[in-house]
């Protein structure tokens, strides 16, 4: 049914689409009104024409593409170093992440950044959320003819990954969109499958007099794992001595057999707002604005497995057909009402309602406590928000505070930037935020004793975070930032009772130490005829708190390569090596019945260094990679690892391709 429905959504999206086009050529459907020459502009054409018929083409910078923060670029079909790591299952730049062996996995995170502070709790399995998209990850769409998007990109035995997308006018005023990104990857390993999916329907709307604007989206999310508890102890010493029965990696044994993990998600948002007075000028100075936001979410969270593994999880509840399953719910509105004024720039004054519901089914009474099934708030936030260019600076603000419903907090964003020049742009940036630490570190239930637990007299963990960045198409960009973080919460392994099976078990911790964590990132591309050398290197240093915030202290990513027009210029190409390190470190640990990393202390993560050979191509609008990924594995071997008993890819011959088209 759902195969059918997207068929069908296609097609009259399609037809739809032809008869605006074919109505705006003819030069029907416009009105009197003299602003609907801004909409007008969208079907102005080059002069050069279509082989199939005498339209003329729209400008590829008629295609907008428009951020949830209105942030507005345009479809770019060029091919770059920077769309070469893009190319990937996240579809965005993964320098701070370190894959597990199959696509579709957790990450073990290199380094950290703090843009997305807030003032409430988080929903847990974090590891399950690389993947997620949340809404700052939603684009719409604003285009004269239909645009197609087409990714695919070949993964690890008996499958591969797709994301495509599709946008439209019925209007010129109104577009819609439909995405999907799907993904099946069987993996070298034993119970490794991953099947993922992400559906996402857009709707960018405004009225012709531009007083009303709603931009909304509706995305529905899985993401499944089989999960393998990683490498035994047998086979992670016969992987270390490279054994030759290993080689063949669906030989090697694993700690479980017949877990899995599972996300799904849904959220529908809406961002509309109203200018009650547009403004009494060409700059709109004067202007009252009254904005809506409504946010539902629903998740739901599932550990499955088909027999208990006490010697790993602890004692259970149930020796067979254990199932955790929690449900989280969030609807959240806001109302944000601004005044601008040339002067003073545009001053908000916004309120919010939050109604949380974080749900198991059952009471959990053992014998020295009672863990309950609900966590149920209801927040209100107030707050404002404040923007102004002054003398070429761009000041942005934004503040709420939560003044009732159990969750105190606060969350401060506040960023300034200015261009010093056509080829130098300088930007600086504070966040602040005193927020509970996320729902599953408060209340967790399962089938597994150990794994219950009820900790409402948690601290707020406290962050505060600086960072500047300079840009230059000389000298490149640095980026440094500190960050520093008061009641930090974590899970780490610690000792298991006396009498447990298991040697470590998972607990919820909240330090007292305080954190500093200092980051330095600098990205600079050198080129010398066809011959090109980009460059981001990452230095970390953790001043203080080290013990429970473990970073690399050295990341890096090095690409030599050849580029150059072939063929009359109707072919692009780019080949050369990547080069990709980080130094060791202490790595935590992927447990599978929270999908959350955890602090260990058995195993240092020795950094290691992996090379791949690309050959990347362009012609017309499509984009073609080509990569022999970790290479030098067939001549080394590979004893490394992308996190505790989890082994990282072997040598493998990947490629794909993405492919716009413009009806």
């Amino acid at each position: 049914m759902k195969s059918v429905f997207y068929i069908l959504f296609f097609l009259l999206f399609t037809t739809w689409s032809q008869a605006q086009v074919l109505k705006s050529i003819d030069g029907g459907g416009k009105g009197k009104d003299d602003k609907t020459s801004q909409d007008d502009e969208l079907f102005d054409r080059k002069t050069t024409r279509s082989v199939k018929d005498d339209r003329e083409k729209p400008n590829i910078s008629k295609y907008k593409i428009i951020s949830i923060s209105n942030d507005t670029t345009y479809v770019d079909t060029t091919l770059s170093i920077r769309k070469d790591y893009k190319f990937n299952y996240l579809r965005k730049d993964a320098f701070e992440l370190l894959p597990f062996s199959n696509v579709g996995r957790p990450y073990t995170e290199l380094g950290y950044a703090f843009d997305d502070l807030q003032a409430l709790p988080r929903f847990g399995a974090r590891a399950k959320h690389f993947n997620y998209l949340e809404v700052e990850d939603i684009h719409y769409y604003e285009v004269p003819t239909p645009l197609t998007e087409l990714y695919f990109k070949t993964v690890f035995e008996q499958g591969q990954t797709l994301d495509a997308l599709f946008a439209t006018n019925l209007k010129p005023n109104l577009n819609l969109s439909i995405a999907y990104k799907g993904l099946r990857s069987l993996g070298n390993y034993q119970r490794e499958l991953t099947s993922t999916g992400n559906l996402r329907l857009g709707l960018n709307y405004r009225t012709l007099n531009n007083r009303y604007f709603v931009r909304a989206h509706f995305a529905a999310q899985d993401i499944f794992n089989e999960e393998n508890g990683g490498l035994t102890d047998r086979s992670y010493q016969q992987f270390l001595d490279e054994i030759q029965e290993i080689q063949n990696r669906a030989a090697a044994e694993v700690r479980l057999d017949n877990a899995e993990t599972e996300l799904d998600a849904k959220r529908f948002y809406v961002n509309q707002f109203y200018n009650i007075r547009p403004g009494n000028d060409s700059t709109q100075n004067g202007q009252i604005r009254l904005k809506h936001v409504l946010d539902f979410t629903d998740k739901e969270y599932r550990f499955i497995q088909g027999s208990s593994t006490p010697e790993f999880f602890g004692t259970p509840f149930e020796n067979a057909d254990l199932q955790d399953e929690v449900e989280y719910q969030n609807v959240s509105n806001t109302l944000l009402l601004s005044y601008k004024q040339n002067h003073l720039g545009r001053i908000g004054f916004k309120a919010s309602h939050s109604n949380i519901n974080y749900l198991y089914n059952s009471i959990v009474v053992l014998e020295d406590k009672r863990i309950p099934n609900l966590i149920q708030r209801d927040v209100i936030s107030l707050g404002g928000t404040y923007s102004k260019t002054y003398k070429g600076f761009k000041l942005e603000g934004d503040a709420s505070y939560n003044i009732t419903g159990g969750f105190g907090g606060y969350a401060v964003h506040g960023k300034a930037s200015k261009s010093l020049s056509d080829s130098l742009q300088f930007s600086a940036r504070i966040d602040l935020s005193s927020a509970a630490p996320n729902l599953n570190w408060i209340l967790n239930q399962s089938d597994y004793e150990n794994y219950n637990w009820y900790n409402p007299d948690y601290e707020n963990v406290i962050t505060q975070h600086l960072e500047a960045e300079a840009r230059s198409e000389v000298y490149g960009s640095l980026t440094a930032s500190l960050t520093q973080i008061d009641n930090h919460a974590y899970f780490e392994y610690l000792s298991a009772p006396e009498g447990s099976l298991a040697d470590s078990l998972v607990s919820p911790q909240q330090t007292d130490l305080q954190i500093r964590y200092l980051k330095l990132k600098a990205v600079k591309d050198f080129k010398y005829g066809h011959f090109n050398l980009a460059n981001t290197v990452l230095y970390q240093n953790v001043l203080e708190g080290e013990s429970v915030f473990p970073v690399p202290e050295f990341v890096t990513r090095n690409s030599l390569f050849y580029d150059n027009y072939l063929f009359n210029k109707a072919l692009y190409l780019q080949t050369g090596l990547t080069f990709s390190y980080f130094s060791s470190f202490r790595s935590k640990a992927y447990d599978p019945v929270l999908s959350e990393f955890a602090l260990q202390n058995t195993q240092e993560l020795e950094g290691f260094y992996t090379l791949d050979f690309f050959l990347n191509a362009k012609v017309r609008e499509a984009r073609i990679f080509f990569k022999l990924e970790n290479f030098t594995t067939l001549l080394e071997g590979n004893t490394n690892f992308a996190a505790p008993r989890q082994p990282y890819r072997d040598f493998a011959i990947r490629f794909g391709m993405v492919w716009n088209f413009f009806l």
